[in-house]
C-alpha cells in the first residue's frame, strides 16, 4: 500500500509514458511489438522513470507478454524519443522519501517491472537511441540484445557517483553480460572519475552493445538487424566471463583501490562491489532482493542527500552565476594577450587556442625562456594529440595560433590580457604599469593570482576599473572552476568578460570579493595550517596525514602540499598569515624542508607511495609527544574548527554573497567529495558551523535537492 508521501509524488510526477505499435519487421520475420518511451516533452526535458512510469511501463509490458504466449509477436523492443532512451530514475520523489518502506517500493517496483523484459517469452530489445543513463541503461541491460546509434555520447551508470547503486537490475545483469572487470569500470571506476560517459563505439567494444549503426537510419537498421537474429543469421557475440578465481581476484582488487582512494568514507561503492561480487554465484531472485536492500537503505541515507545537493550546485545552480553582469555587457574578445610562457601560462594559452579559436600571444623576458615556452606548448599539444584528445589537424591548428615573443609590444591588439608571472607583487604590478602604456583603453587586463590582492597590484593604474582577476587551476584543462575577483573598481564590463570567458572555456565561474586567498585558497591553506599546527605542537607526522582519511578528501594534506609544491604553498601560507594573522600560523618545519629542498612524501614507486607521507621527514619537526600533541580525532576536530570558523568570517567579510558559492568552489575547486555534499551543509550536519561559527550555514531543509534538479539526474 502506497503512503501519503507516495501518493503525493505519483500525482505531481511527470509521466513518463509507453506508447506501443507493431512493427512488420523484414524479410517476413514476423511482428515486433515497439515499446516507445515518452514523457510528452520535446528533448530538453529528459525522459525520467518515477513510479508513475514505472507502473505504465510494466502494465504495457505484461500485455506484450501475453500477446508473446498467445504468437501474437516474435520479439518487443524497446527505445525512446530523440536524443533520450531514458535518463534514469525521477529522483524526485527519491529526494523526499521519510519511509523506508517506500524506499523498498521503488526499489521493487523497478525490479518488477524490468524482469519482464527478460522473462518475455520471446527476445527482447534495446533501440539505444539516445543518452541512458542509470536505470535508463538498465532497461537495456534487461533486454536479450542491444543496439546503439552512433551518435550516442552519454551511457552510464552514475548511481555511485551519487551515493546509490545500480538498482534495477545493473549489478546483475552487466557483469553477466561483459565480465566482472569491465562491469566494475562502468558501475565504480567511471562514475568515481567525475562521472565518466561511455560513447557509443566504446559500449559496442566493451560489449554492453550488441550492434552499431549510423543515427540518422538507425531504427531502420535496427529493426533488419533484429529479423537477421531472430532467423539465425547474425549471432551476437558473448564474452566469456571471469571464472569463480579471477572473478574474485578483480573483486579483490577493485576493493583494495577504493580502500586506497575512499577509505571507507562513501558507502555506495562498497555496496555496489558487494552486489557484483555476490552476482556470479547468485540467481535472479537473490541478487534482485540483495539490490532492493541496498537500494532501499541508500535512498534514505544523507550520503544520496549530500550528493544530489552537490550535483544540483554543480548543474542548474553553476549555469546561473550568481552576481555575474549582463553577459551583453562583455568585451567580444577575438584575441587574447598572456604575460609569462611558463607551465601554467602554457597551459592557459593551449586551452584558449583551443576553446575560443582566437589567436593568442605571449610574451617573454628572454630568448631562452621563448625556446622553453614554445617547446612546451608543442609537448602539450602533441601529448593531446598522441593520447587521441584532438586531432593531428587540430593540433596543428592550435599551435599556428599561439605565438611566443620577447616583444611586449605584441600584446597591444589583444581585447584581454592575462598576466601570469610568478606570484610575487612588485613584478605584477610591473608588468601592469607596462601593459597599461601599450594595450588599447578598452581593452582587459586580468591577472591569474591565486592569493595576491588585485586591489593592491592595480591600485597605481590609471584605468585600474579594467582590471579583474581570473584564478584559474592546475591542471588548467582539468579542473572546471574559475574563481572572477571583483574589486572595488571593476567595472561591470570587466567582470562579464571574466565571466564570458569562463563560459567560452567551458568551466565554471564564481564571482568573489578581493580578500586574502578567495574561497578555494583560504580554505585549503587553513586546512593545511590546522595540519601543520598540529606537527609543530608535537603530532606525529603520520598521524597528522590520516587523520583527514574518513572525509574521503581526493588527497592527503601532504600529497597536496607535494602537487602544489612545498615552495608554492609556503609563498602562499606566509601571504594568508601577513593578511588574516595568526589563523594562518607559519611553519618552521615546512620551511626547513622547502630550504633543504626535500620531498614530503616519497617519489612515486608504481604502488602508491607517493600518496602517503615520508616519515622521514619528522625530523624537521619538534619531537613527537609533546603537551600539544593530538590523535587522529584531535587533528580532524582542529581541521573542521578552523574550516567552520574561516567560513564564518568570510561570510562576514561578503567573500561571496551566499554559503553556496562556497560550496560549489570548494566541489570543482577542491574535489571537495560529493558523497559530503558541499562543505557548508556537511559542517552543519556535523555540528561544527554551530560550535565554531555560532550559526548554522544554511537554512533547515535547503541542503536537500531541489525536485525539478532531482528530476534530471
Amino acid at each position: 500500500m502506497s503512503t501519503p508521501t507516495t501518493e503525493n509524488a505519483l500525482r505531481s510526477e511527470r509521466v513518463t509514458h509507453a506508447l506501443v505499435r507493431d512493427v512488420t519487421l523484414p524479410r517476413g520475420a514476423g511482428t515486433l511489438a515497439l515499446v516507445t518511451l515518452d514523457n510528452g516533452f520535446d528533448h530538453t526535458k529528459p525522459t525520467t522513470l518515477g513510479p508513475g512510469g514505472l507502473t505504465e511501463l510494466q502494465a504495457a509490458l505484461r500485455t506484450q507478454q501475453a500477446r508473446a504466449a498467445a504468437g501474437d509477436i516474435v520479439a518487443v523492443a524497446v527505445t525512446g524519443e530523440p536524443y533520450y532512451l531514458a535518463a534514469g530514475a525521477d529522483l524526485t520523489l527519491v529526494s523526499t522519501l521519510s519511509d523506508p518502506a517506500d524506499a523498498r517500493m521503488i526499489a521493487e517496483l523497478g525490479h518488477a517491472t524490468y524482469r519482464l523484459l527478460g522473462e518475455m517469452g520471446v527476445p527482447t530489445f534495446a533501440y539505444v537511441n539516445g543518452a541512458a543513463l542509470g536505470g535508463g541503461l538498465e532497461v537495456a541491460l534487461a533486454c536479450t540484445y542491444r543496439t546503439v546509434a552512433s551518435d550516442v555520447t552519454a551511457l552510464a551508470l552514475p548511481e555511485v557517483f551519487l551515493g546509490l547503486v545500480p538498482g534495477w537490475g545493473g549489478c546483475y545483469h552487466l557483469p553477466h553480460l561483459v565480465g566482472v572487470r569491465r562491469a566494475l569500470e562502468l558501475i565504480v571506476t567511471r562514475p568515481l572519475a567525475n562521472n565518466r560517459m561511455t560513447k557509443a563505439a566504446e559500449a559496442l567494444e566493451l560489449g554492453v552493445a550488441d550492434a552499431l549503426f549510423d543515427a540518422a537510419d538507425f531504427l531502420e537498421q535496427s529493426l533488419s538487424w533484429t529479423a537477421d537474429v531472430l532467423a539465425g543469421r547474425v549471432v551476437p557475440e558473448r564474452r566469456e566471463i571471469e571464472s569463480q578465481e579471477e572473478w574474485d581476484a578483480v573483486v579483490a582488487g577493485a576493493r583494495a583501490q577504493l580502500d586506497a582512494r575512499l577509505h571507507g568514507a562513501k558507502q555506495s561503492p562498497y555496496r555496489a562491489l558487494d552486489l557484483v561480487a555476490a552476482a556470479r554465484t547468485a540467481d535472479r531472485d537473490q541478487a534482485f532482493t540483495a539490490e532492493d536492500d541496498a537500494l532501499a537503505e541508500l535512498i534514505m541515507s544523507d550520503e544520496l542527500r549530500a550528493g544530489l545537493y552537490a550535483f544540483d550546485l554543480t548543474t542548474r545552480r553553476a549555469r546561473k552565476p550568481e552576481g555575474a553582469p549582463a553577459p551583453e555587457l562583455a568585451r567580444p574578445v577575438r584575441s587574447v594577450g598572456i604575460v609569462g610562457a611558463g607551465l601554467m601560462a602554457g597551459q592557459l594559452a593551449v586551452l584558449v587556442a583551443r576553446r575560443l579559436r582566437v589567436p593568442v600571444v605571449m610574451r617573454e623576458v628572454s630568448d631562452e625562456r621563448v625556446e622553453a615556452g614554445l617547446a612546451g606548448i608543442r609537448r602539450l599539444v602533441e601529448g593531446q594529440a598522441a593520447k587521441g584528445r584532438i586531432t593531428a589537424d587540430e593540433a596543428n591548428r592550435v599551435l599556428a595560433s599561439i605565438s611566443v615573443s620577447t616583444d611586449l609590444a605584441t600584446l597591444a591588439g589583444a581585447d584581454l590580457v592575462i598576466e601570469a608571472v610568478t606570484e610575487v607583487m612588485s613584478l605584477k604590478q610591473r608588468v601592469f604599469a607596462e601593459l597599461e602604456d601599450i594595450i588599447a583603453d578598452d581593452a582587459v587586463l586580468a591577472t591569474n593570482t591565486s592569493a595576491l590582492s588585485v586591489t593592491e597590484m592595480s591600485a597605481h593604474l590609471r584605468h585600474p576599473e579594467r582590471v579583474v582577476g581570473i584564478h584559474f587551476f592546475n591542471p588548467v584543462a582539468q579542473m572546471p572552476l574559475i574563481e572572477v575577483v571583483r574589486t572595488g573598481a571593476s567595472t561591470d564590463q570587466a567582470v562579464a568578460t571574466a565571466f564570458a570567458l569562463a563560459k567560452g572555456l567551458g568551466k565554471t565561474a564564481v564571482g568573489v570579493a578581493d580578500r586574502p586567498g578567495f574561497v578555494v585558497n583560504r580554505l585549503l591553506l587553513r586546512m593545511l595550517a590546522e595540519v601543520a599546527g598540529a606537527v609543530e605542537g608535537g603530532t606525529p607526522v603520520q598521524v597528522a596525514d590520516v587523520a583527514l582519511r574518513p572525509l574521503g578528501l581526493p588527497m592527503g594534506p601532504f600529497a597536496l602540499i607535494q602537487l602544489v609544491g612545498l615552495p608554492v604553498a609556503l609563498h602562499v601560507l606566509e601571504s594568508l598569515h601577513a593578511d588574516l594573522g595568526d589563523r594562518y600560523p607559519l611553519s618552521p618545519g615546512l620551511s626547513r624542508l622547502a630550504e633543504a629542498g626535500r620531498r614530503v612524501v616519497p617519489e612515486p614507486d608504481g604502488r602508491g607511495s607517493e600518496h602517503a607521507v615520508d616519515p622521514a621527514i619528522q625530523d624537521a619537526f619538534p619531537a613527537v609527544g609533546a603537551a600539544g600533541a593530538l590523535d587522529e580525532q584531535g587533528v580532524r576536530d582542529a581541521v573542521l574548527a578552523g574550516l567552520a570558523q574561516e567560513i564564518g568570517l568570510m561570510l562576514d567579510e561578503g567573500v561571496v554573497a551566499t554559503p553556496e558559492q562556497i560550496d560549489l568552489c570548494m566541489v570543482l575547486g577542491a574535489g571537495w567529495p560529493f558523497h559530503l555534499g558541499g562543505i557548508t551543509p556537511y559542517l552543519d550536519r556535523t555540528g561544527w558551523s554551530e560550535r565554531a561559527a555560532g550559526r548554522r550555514f544554511l537554512p533547515p531543509g535547503r541542503a536537500d535537492v531541489p525536485a525539478q534538479v532531482a528530476a534530471q539526474v
